[in-house]
């Protein structure tokens, strides 16, 4: 078998589609998530501690400066630790997210698994097979 009919057969299998549409969807609930976080979430938590713009909190390693040759700015160093924060809150709603899609998806194995099996029917009792010879004895025999 070809290599080219290999990742044919591969490629149009069913789990190939799945990831494919789990990736995507999985790529816009992450830019949800992020909308959440830093126009619904963060705001109001800022307001709450004095009007802090997460995403700006940062500590500044060297100021910019101007570069006395050219004139042009030199930026900033800074750690952006708010932004940081942000993520982490990010990285939060979503574990939480997948953590609840999980447990619903074992609830319904544990439901599927705990389904009873076809009844079978159940062992006459001693007496009904006592019972049934006797019928069977007093039958006219041909």
């Amino acid at each position: 078998m070809g290599i080219l009919s290999e990742f044919k057969e591969f490629a149009v299998r069913g789990n190939v589609i799945d990831l494919a549409v789990g990736v995507v969807i999985g790529a816009s609930f992450g830019k949800i998530v992020t909308a959440l976080v830093d126009q619904i979430i963060m705001p109001p938590i800022g307001m709450l501690i004095g009007n802090v713009d997460f995403a700006e909190l940062a500590i500044t390693l060297r100021a910019a400066t101007l570069d006395a040759a050219t004139g042009e700015e030199i930026p900033a160093v800074t750690i952006g630790y708010g932004i940081f924060i942000n993520t982490l809150i990010q990285f939060t709603i979503v574990a939480f997210a997948i953590f609840l899609a999980v447990k619903f998806i074992n609830r319904l194995k544990r439901k599927q698994a705990e389904a009873p099996e076809p009844a079978k029917p159940a062992e006459p009792s001693e007496e009904v097979k006592l019972l049934r010879e006797i019928r069977d004895s007093l039958r006219p025999q041909p």
